[in-house]
């Protein structure tokens, strides 16, 4: 199993960290002061600079596999660019490669119209504007996107839309234009998988209430800007609907798979660069007599580490080029894996990272307090941990029937 980049991803590799260590390192201190001091509604100026250096650079757009708005790179190729960029939360936004955007593209790409992709592909495409993906509901367990509540009402020319959103992530963007919206068109549909249906709600349509910032750990826009969203009778054209009436948990499971995947390989490069900081202070620090880093347990978490992170980028890979090669949902079982191990070893890793930097490893000057939250954070995004774990069982059993 051999996963050596080549030689065109190399290039890009060499690129993209001579690109993060000029602009995206040294920006970092700036980005969370911006983050904490404009919140969650306004536009941080740091990352509006940064973007066009990026997009000059060619760096941009490069989780896209459609070679006519991306890069034309596979997942496996991908995967080792989007570790890079794991690396700093600042990144991915600067690079046109962060989340929900990255999905909500593929979505336009793969299912959109003509207009559609002309409306609000181009523009996400050109990072002039932001999306946002709402599907989780606060009223019922939407881990089981079954469950979901709102509605999609056809009525004449236009279809009505109604429900309650949260951790709709970007919503309280003033860049944010366009919402995927999921709700049921057939809620009496004998296939409970038939029943939802996604289309695309403007921001500015009436009806549209953007209630809250919600604060994840307690941070508001960093390291994510999640939401609460009310649709009250948005009334929006029959022409906005995604792929057709039914079809909405087809796509969810079509974007899920690789933005799941995309979380994982940054997940990766965040683990990364926690363990480079344990390191170093564990190296700066002594206590009682001798240096941090000569202490047993200490030696015992820098090489437990170690074997995490390489287990979990291998099983990364491996998931990766099963996409590549098989498709996304025969790959299922791959991406179920490293969707619960992934966060999992990150959390462990800068859990260690956090213990050995003392009580400010709580603080944010060493961004440690928000690497955790957000490892934390996808243990539930995109489908908590229990999910994906009887998922496996499952599969793993008809092994044997």
């Amino acid at each position: 199993m051999a996963f050596e980049p080549n030689p065109k991803v190399q290039a890009l590799q060499q690129r993209l960290a001579a690109f993060m260590d000029e602009h995206i390192y040294p920006n970092e201190q700036r980005h969370v002061e911006e983050a904490e001091a404009l919140g969650p509604w306004k536009v941080h100026p740091v990352i509006e600079e940064l973007k066009p250096r990026a997009r000059a650079a060619g760096l941009w757009n490069l989780f896209l596999p459609d070679s006519t708005h991306g890069a034309g790179l596979s997942n496996l190729e991908y995967a080792p660019l989007c570790e890079i960029m794991g690396r700093s939360f600042l990144a991915p936004e600067v690079f046109n490669c962060s989340a929900p955007d990255t999905g909500n593209m593929e979505v336009l790409a793969r299912y959109g119209t003509t207009e559609q992709q002309r409306r609000w592909l181009e523009p996400l495409l050109a990072g002039e504007i932001r999306s946002c993906f709402a599907m989780t509901e606060p009223k019922v367990a939407s881990s089981d996107a079954t469950n979901i509540e709102s509605s999609i009402v056809r009525d004449g020319d236009h279809y009505l839309i109604n429900g309650h959103k949260w951790y709709t992530t970007n919503a309280t963007d003033p860049r944010c234009r366009i919402a995927i919206f999921m709700g049921k068109t057939d809620p009496g549909h004998a296939d409970r998988h038939k029943q939802q249906s996604m289309i695309l709600a403007p921001m500015d349509t009436p009806g549209v209430k953007v209630l809250r910032p919600l604060p994840v750990f307690g941070y508001y826009g960093m390291p994510d800007r999640a939401s609460e969203v009310l649709f009250e009778d948005v009334r929006v054209p029959v022409a906005n609907m995604l792929l057709g009436e039914g079809r909405g948990f087809e796509i969810a499971q079509g974007r899920l798979g690789p933005g799941r995947i995309h979380h994982c390989m940054r997940q990766i490069g965040l683990a990364e660069r926690a363990l480079e900081r344990l390191c170093r202070r564990a190296k700066q620090r002594v206590a009682f007599g001798k240096p941090v880093a000569q202490q047993g347990v200490t030696l015992e978490r820098i090489a437990e580490s170690r074997i995490l992170i390489e287990q979990a980028r291998l099983l990364t890979l491996n998931a990766a080029d099963r996409m590549d090669k098989v498709g996304n949902k025969a790959a299922r079982t791959e991406i179920a894996m490293i969707k619960v191990a992934v966060p999992n070893m990150a959390a462990k890793v800068i859990d260690w990272a956090i213990q050995a930097h003392g009580g400010g490893g709580t603080s944010n000057d060493f961004g440690l307090a928000h690497a955790y939250a957000m490892s934390r954070v996808l243990r539930l995004a995109d489908g908590p941990d229990e999910v994906h774990r009887e998922q496996l069982g499952k599969m793993e059993l008809r092994k044997y029937a």
